[in-house]
């Protein structure tokens, strides 16, 4: 069974993710004519054209937990209110197609402008504030779960192989080093200011629950620590406005290195999923494992 589930993944292609998608918008009634592939990452990610409606498509069988605790996480904020994307309440989910745990998520209709560094401050502030209900069950933060199986399945060299597992044992180490003083709450787990988005109505919604947790809000306050820090990504005015709005810079903290070095590897792994699809994410993975194996190097990075 893990036999065919590794197998299941290493295809995971935009074209097989196409196929699922198109059987469980069959099995729910709808229709996935003109559907449009918006990303392709852990999971597959499609907007219906007959109706507003988003289908997340994993790449197996083993996210079958993760996909159950994003529906939990999103009926949990629906009842406190919080702005953040709802799935289709009249549909049972995960629907199973071919060992892939489909779920369907409202469309939201974008607006006009992104969310800014300081709105994700202010969100991150208010999620980290509430109180999870006793009955909703989250694991700990853990950068490490998805890694082995990345570097069984990537088609990579197999140096880089040798190298990025040499490298996951190293951060292992460094992170039972790490020491946190903050409680623990509710954590996104992948906070970064493109899993916002601004609806029509001027509505920052916070989106994407793969990575939803119960531990310290340092690992939300990593990402966009790293990107600012040591890729670049932001102005200086904007991460300015992301530490005001949430009231701490991580980059003052004495753990901060070993979680930028777990950021920086989580970004690699992820993206070497897909260096079949194309030469241009072949090419940024190139970029990426490049500065990894010298951290003294700059990360001209792109963002994806």
């Amino acid at each position: 069974m893990a036999v065919d589930a590794a197998r299941s993944e290493a295809r995971f292609t935009s074209a097989e993710a196409m196929r699922v998608m198109a059987s469980a918008c069959r099995a729910a009634e709808l229709d996935e004519r003109g559907a449009e592939l918006i990303r392709l990452g852990e999971n597959a990610l499609f907007r219906l054209a007959s109706a507003p409606v988003i289908v997340r498509v994993p790449r197996g069988l083993d996210w079958l937990d993760t996909a159950r605790k994003e529906v939990a996480v999103s009926r949990w904020l629906a009842e406190e209110g919080f702005p953040a994307a709802r799935i289709i309440e009249d549909l049972e989910q995960p629907l199973m197609i071919d060992g892939h745990p489909v779920t369907f998520w409202h469309l939201i209709v974008e607006g006009k402008r992104k969310a800014s560094y300081g709105e994700l401050g202010v969100v991150l502030r208010e999620l980290h504030s509430l109180r999870l209900p006793d009955e909703l069950e989250l694991p700990s933060f853990d950068p490490f779960d998805k890694q082995q199986r990345r570097l069984d399945l990537a088609v990579i060299p197999e140096d880089d192989k040798v190298f990025l597992r040499k490298r996951w044992h190293e951060l292992r180490g460094k992170y039972d080093e790490l020491r946190f003083k903050t409680p623990k709450g509710p954590v996104h787990g992948d906070a970064h200011v493109q899993n916002l988005m601004v609806d029509d109505r001027g509505q920052v919604i916070l989106i994407d629950f793969e990575a939803f947790c119960f531990d310290h809000p340092e690992w939300d306050l990593m990402v966009t620590a790293v990107e600012h820090h040591s890729l670049g990504w932001q102005t200086d005015a904007q991460y300015t406005d992301f530490v005001a709005a949430y009231g701490r810079d991580l980059y003052d903290w004495p753990g901060y290195d070993t979680l930028r070095r777990l950021q920086e590897f989580g970004m690699t792994t992820w993206l070497m999923q897909n260096v079949r699809e194309d030469e241009r994410t072949a090419a940024e993975y190139r970029r990426r494992i490049s500065a990894l194996r010298n951290d003294d190097a700059p990360r001209d990075w792109r963002p994806w």
